[in-house]
């Protein structure tokens, strides 16, 4: 494993293990098995509804908590002081956890500043090792970092190898944020799995497109996020530490970039409707 340390000291496993859409009743299994395999950072999200499934994993995992980087995220409906204090407490709960590795604000929406002022107490009265932020764009960012106590440590943004993120690493390095990537394989959109670039970089080494990707990503330090449902693919994706990309290969990754989101862009009004959408989605889940 390699490991990147934040600007507060904590040390953080470069690739980690996440979640997002996996069900409450494949949750359990896929964190026991990812934990098998060597994964020791764990993503997950209270948007994601499986914290309960992940903190059972973690409590029959066998593994010492203190080797276990576990990460979750506040979600829009909880921001506010008093309501992201008592969600990431409830979190904590339902991670079967005493404390957090890492708690960042998921979306760059709604009482955001709130949000991050309960974060920083929740840190500084121990309960949280390292916070942070995710989808949130250089401008919002170096907001954050210039008007808090506690600059964010991370920020958890999509990158890929047709959204490479280049300007917003630039700014987080300039600001000492750590970049981690969600949807490291764009969820297989534009064919990524196939793309000729990748795969040929990929039988040169021996590799899977998914590795090269993962390796690219690590070369650039960046913290990824892997996803699988499948313990042959978890191996797969662990098995990146024991080859090198070279320059030349980096180049022509960096030339597959199209600087555009493979999903959406957060800021537009569009993107806001959809996430106000979601919230009442996620409450009607949350009753079932």
């Amino acid at each position: 494993m390699e490991y990147v340390t934040l600007s507060n000291g904590t040390k953080m496993p470069k690739l980690g293990f996440g979640v997002f859409q996996i069900s409450k009743a494949d949750c359990e299994r896929c964190v026991l098995d990812a934990i098998k395999v060597g994964y020791r950072h764990i993503d997950t999200a209270q948007s994601y509804l499986n914290e309960e499934e992940v903190g059972n994993a973690i409590q029959k995992c066998g593994v010492p908590r203190k080797e276990l980087f576990i990460t979750t995220k506040v979600w829009i409906d909880n921001y506010g002081y008093e309501k992201t204090k008592q969600s990431v407490l409830d979190s904590m709960k339902k991670l079967k956890t005493d404390y957090l590795d890492l708690v960042l604000l998921h979306q760059p929406f709604s009482d955001y500043y709130g949000a991050y002022r309960a974060l920083e107490d929740l840190y500084n009265e121990g309960k949280i090792r390292a916070i942070g932020v995710s989808n949130f764009y250089p401008d919002r960012l170096a907001d954050m970092v210039a008007f808090n106590d506690i600059p964010p440590q991370v920020n958890q943004v999509e990158t890929n190898p047709f959204h490479q993120q280049i300007t917003a690493q630039e700014n987080m390095i300039k600001r000492n944020v750590q970049m981690e990537a969600w949807a490291p394989f764009g969820e297989g959109k534009n064919d990524m799995f196939v793309n000729p670039v990748l795969k040929e970089i990929g039988e040169k080494y021996h590799k899977s497109v998914a590795q090269v990707i993962l390796r690219w990503l690590m070369q650039r330090n960046i913290v990824a996020l892997a996803k699988s449902t499948h313990i042959e693919r978890m191996r797969e994706n662990f098995e990146i530490f024991d080859f090198q990309l070279s320059k030349q290969d980096m180049k022509v990754i960096s030339e597959l970039d199209t600087n555009t989101s493979l999903f959406f862009n957060h800021q537009t009004p569009e993107a806001v409707e959809m996430f106000k959408k979601m919230i009442s989605e996620r409450k009607e889940q949350m009753r079932k």
